[in-house]
């Protein structure tokens, strides 16, 4: 066995191990197929190992030791923010007066976490210069459903005719997809030579029937969409609203505003910007912010104050209706919360600039080595090619299998599609100098060894718990059965 590899806990079963003296029941005995469905009742008893809990323990504790996470080392995935999140918001976020309520308490009991909500919906209304705001999205793919919801909404409401939603070519895969969902047809922008949209190719596509355009401020190439001012008048002459995919407002936060270049709807993800790192898949949290005109279409429920109560208000006949059991992602809210207010204003303001900062830092020391396609300033993320790196014999796949090997998460890769070979970079503003600077040296020693190290690299990775795989075997037969492994 590989000394990287961990027996399935099945192979660790041995009848008696999981001994408990349980007793004799004291209270009566109550059949449990008068109470449930026999349907719903298994034929057959599950087949659970035999194990001891300190068996247990320890084999999911060696598990858990093979994941990368933001607590074990650098992480610089571009597009899925992955920051360190302060320790004091889980602290919270986990205290039982949080994480003990159920959502059909009354809302007389729960009083401080509505206050909660009503005040982290004030700030980030605050942050992006919104009129209203709803916590209840539970992801960003969610947010953007919502926010296209809200369009068909709203143009239904004025009568109007729209069939199209405009998208740029280097928008998130997610953004299709929602507009399909919602019911529009995609209308795809080009890109200019300085990595922002092509505004002539705007102006061919426009008529009366779109709807609006969804757009990624800054976008992802990590540029700040400069004509967004003639982009916004653009749309809004034909009616259109303009949406905001603000998943990653790091770049952002005290230095400008979604209201202020002249978008209408605007989706946050609190499990990037602010502090709960999504790994694993969730839960996150997709905030909506939308201006006043658009207020009255938001989901319900809604936090209202009444004098010195707090209460969720279901009586909203324009709203679009309800888009989540209950009421958004609780520990994502709190850990959100926790996070302005221990930084604040300024706080905020320096995690904006400290995260511009060291994207260029990485992106001006890689540049000697890594095509960079659009040279202009960027944002909190940037992109590099290593089309000349392939030309030598290793792709964009094979330099983020080599990164694994080092102990880093590897970059995105491969995304926007519209540059070949591309390595997508996001630092955030957490990271210290010194780390940036061994995953840069690590960077520029790929490109310096690669012709006499080829051979090494293109086994890479090594030293992960699951070495190179097949990546079309690995796709196409899948083995997702324990029971194939005795």
């Amino acid at each position: 066995m590989n000394s990287n590899e961990t027996p399935l806990i099945i192979k660790k079963s041995k009848r008696g191990s999981d001994y408990a003296d349980i007793p004799n029941l004291d209270v009566p005995d109550l059949n449990i197929r008068e109470y449930i469905d026999n349907g719903l009742l298994r034929k057959s008893s599950p087949e659970l190992p035999d194990v001891s809990e300190p068996e247990v323990v320890r084999h999911y504790i060696k598990l858990s030791l093979k994941n990368h996470h933001v607590d074990k080392d650098f992480y610089p995935l571009g597009s899925c923010t992955m920051k360190y999140n302060p320790k004091i918001n889980d602290k919270i976020a986990s205290d039982p007066m949080f994480a003990n309520i159920h959502p059909n308490q009354d809302s007389l009991s729960v009083q401080g976490h509505l206050k909660l909500q009503y005040d982290l919906e004030a700030m980030l209304n605050n942050i992006t210069g919104m009129n209203a705001t709803t916590l209840q999205p539970s992801a960003g793919s969610q947010g953007e459903f919502v926010g296209l919801l809200i369009m068909q909404k709203y143009h239904k409401s004025k009568k109007n005719k729209k069939r199209y939603i405009i998208i740029p070519e280097s928008a998130h895969g997610t953004n299709p997809a929602s507009v399909v969902l919602a019911g529009f047809e995609v209308v795809q922008v080009g890109t200019n030579s300085k990595g922002c949209l092509d505004i002539d190719d705007l102006k061919d596509k426009m008529n009366d029937e779109v709807a609006g355009m969804m757009l990624t401020q800054p976008n992802t190439l990590g540029i700040f969409e400069e004509d967004i001012a003639e982009i916004a008048e653009i749309i809004h002459g034909v009616d259109g609203l303009l949406y905001m995919d603000g998943a990653n407002l790091n770049a952002m936060l005290g230095i400008s505003r979604p209201i202020d270049m002249g978008f209408d709807i605007v989706h946050m993800n609190l499990h990037k910007t602010f502090s709960t790192p999504h790994g694993g898949g969730g839960p996150g949290s997709g905030p909506i912010g939308v201006v006043e005109k658009l207020k009255k279409y938001l989901p319900t429920p809604v936090v209202r104050k009444d004098k010195d109560s707090y209460f969720l208000n279901y009586d909203m006949k324009d709203s679009i209706g309800r888009i989540h059991s209950f009421y958004g992602n609780v520990g994502v809210l709190v850990r959100a919360y926790c996070y302005i207010k221990t930084l604040g204003s300024k706080g905020l303001e320096d995690v904006g600039k400290n995260a511009i900062i060291n994207a260029n830092y990485i992106k001006k020391r890689l540049s000697s080595s890594y095509s960079v396609p659009y040279s202009r300033g960027t944002m909190h993320e940037f992109v590099i090619s290593a089309q000349n790196q392939k030309e030598r014999g290793l792709k964009a796949l094979d330099i983020a299998k080599i990164i694994l090997d080092h102990g880093f998460h590897a970059p995105t890769i491969y995304f926007p599609i519209n540059v070949k070979e591309s390595i997508m970079i996001e630092p955030t503003e957490t990271e210290s100098k010194e780390t940036l600077d061994s995953f840069i040296d690590l960077m520029l020693n790929i490109d310096s060894n690669l012709e006499q190290d080829i051979g090494h690299f293109l086994d890479a990775p090594v030293n992960t718990p699951v070495r190179r795989l097949n990546e079309t075997k690995a796709n196409r037969e899948l083995n997702l059965s324990w029971k194939d492994e005795l």
